[in-house]
């Protein structure tokens, strides 16, 4: 788990998700793990994004749609913060999972 600067966030995720086999996937998390923002990648073009914090929503997106879509959500869920945390899933754990 890294902490990274927010506006670096969203190049370094879009970049990872390209490389990362289905169905493994990404979370964003708030400093203090409250709110997060799990992306999973479904297959090579579809991607699953949930989002948890102020609002919980569940969206289905294409790779085209995906830096747009997270751009608004890092704006609305982390909207003072600095520092975000990077947490790997596999396809065993899913966004649900308890963080230490």
């Amino acid at each position: 788990m890294a902490l990274i600067n927010r506006d670096t966030t969203l190049n370094r995720v879009c970049n990872s998700m390209k490389k990362i086999p289905p169905p493994a996937g990404i979370e964003i998390l708030s400093y203090k793990r409250d709110r997060s923002i799990a992306i999973l990648r479904l297959s090579e073009e579809n991607y699953s994004v949930r989002q948890r914090g102020f609002n919980e929503a569940e969206y289905s997106v294409s790779e085209a749609e995906l830096p747009k879509l997270l751009k608004s959500l890092i704006k609305k869920e982390f909207p003072r913060s600095r520092k975000l945390r990077l947490n790997s899933l596999t396809g065993k754990e899913g966004p649900d999972s308890k963080h230490k």
